[in-house]
């Protein structure tokens, strides 16, 4: 059970209301917004950052959902792996590629995913060194490597709140597991 009340559209101002609905499920609304909408300017500010990131990363939808579930396997934060699994599927990621990020397993992917998903993994763990940041930055501009660590960091931040309020799964969904090659 969440550490905090799941807010429902008739518990928020009007203004807020559309931020609890997931954007790419139209009408879903999602637990983890509708945590933090208990309160509504940090769940607008949230929304914005995370639009941001999504939509200005410099990366394509494949990178950035690399990004994003590097980092999830990383904190092994399950609402985040969960949501974006599809999305990375979406994006062109199939299954043996997804577990292997869980895995931490790189060798199914190119030597730039490579890169990518060894600096997000620094990115998270707060350990970036100058030769894996000089390794990146020979393969992306300086737009994607804001892109790359603001992402990183981004999800590290969401799984955070997600963690510190036990926030859960969706009641109509089943967790995706770590391993979805089955």
């Amino acid at each position: 059970m969440s550490r905090v009340p799941y807010v429902t559209a008739t518990d928020i101002d009007p203004e807020y209301r559309e931020l609890i609905v997931s954007s790419l499920q139209p009408g879903k609304t999602l637990n983890v917004y509708s945590a933090v909408g208990n309160n509504e300017r940090v769940l607008e500010g949230l929304r914005g950052f995370l639009g941001a990131l999504w939509n200005h990363s410099g990366l394509s939808d494949r990178q950035r959902e690399i990004v994003i579930l590097t980092t999830a396997s990383e904190i092994a934060e399950p609402y985040e792996w969960h949501q974006h699994v599809a999305i990375a599927t979406n994006a062109g990621l199939v299954a043996e590629e997804i577990d292997a990020i869980a895995r931490d397993d790189r060798a199914v992917f190119p030597t730039t995913e490579q890169a990518l998903i060894a600096y997000t993994r620094a990115v998270v763990r707060g350990r970036v060194t100058e030769s894996l940041h000089e390794a990146v930055a020979e393969r992306f501009d300086e737009n994607a490597m804001v892109g790359i660590a603001a992402t990183a960091a981004g999800y590290l931040a969401l799984g955070r709140v997600i963690d510190a309020f036990e926030i859960e799964i969706e009641a109509d969904d089943e967790f995706v597991g770590w391993e979805v090659d089955d």
